[in-house]
């Protein structure tokens, strides 16, 4: 389980956010801008939605807190999420949301791209991000690695002029960053993969384990 170390949005948003500019064409080296120190609590937050699968009506509710360059997450979603998504979501059993942590800016990107595509391609970029994450969590200097999560980004339909758009919006970041801050100090989330269960946390466990504790509350 990667740990979650608190950091002043600020501190993330001056590392992981608007401050890193991208041209048309590609991204550029990086260009720091003056950035404002808000706290979490001060910024709005309610055009952040929640992705969610599954039935709304359905009697579980499971939270997924996750980072996108979190090496345990990416192995949930290989070996886990495939087996829950067919047994509990698909069957609307489970309605399941997806939260993410922000350790790095690269995590960031990932997530604003993944964003980028709404809720119709969300999931679909989120499971291309954990697939890929060695390849483009490793590409080397930070604008190798934007580039790498554009090129995802356009493999999920995305163009350039969106891509752009996402990635330079410096007001989503810091509202992404606090919503996370938020929602991980409600449920007292300290590390990833986390889970929230119709309001009881868990951590990172076999499917094995999942299975028989989803299907008792049932």
């Amino acid at each position: 389980m990667n740990r979650i170390i608190p950091i002043a949005l600020a501190a993330v948003v001056a590392i992981a956010g608007g401050i890193y500019y991208f041209s048309k064409s590609g991204p550029t080296a990086p260009v720091q801008t003056s950035v404002a120190t808000p706290q979490a609590s001060d910024v709005d937050t309610t055009g952040i939605p929640d992705m969610i699968l599954g039935e709304a009506s359905a009697p579980i509710t499971m939270i997924e807190y996750a980072s996108f360059t979190c090496p345990h997450c990416a192995n949930f979603h290989a070996s886990t999420y495939p087996k829950l998504k067919a047994d509990f979501i698909d069957t609307g059993k489970v309605k399941f949301v997806f939260r993410e942590v922000y350790f790095d800016r690269f995590g960031l990107w990932a997530s604003m791209i993944a964003r980028c595509g709404g809720q119709e391609r969300f999931f679909g970029i989120t499971d291309l991000l954990f697939k890929d994450q060695a390849h483009w969590s490793g590409a080397g200097d930070p604008v190798a690695i934007a580039d790498a999560i554009r090129k995802i980004g356009r493999l999920a339909g995305l163009g350039d002029e969106a891509l752009q758009s996402c990635l330079n919006d410096q007001e989503n970041a810091e509202a992404l960053v606090a919503w996370y801050q938020n929602n991980a100090a409600a449920d007292e989330v300290t590390g990833t993969p986390s889970f929230v269960i119709n309001g009881s946390k868990y951590s990172n466990m076999s499917y094995s384990e999942l299975k028989d504790l989803l299907n008792g509350m049932l």
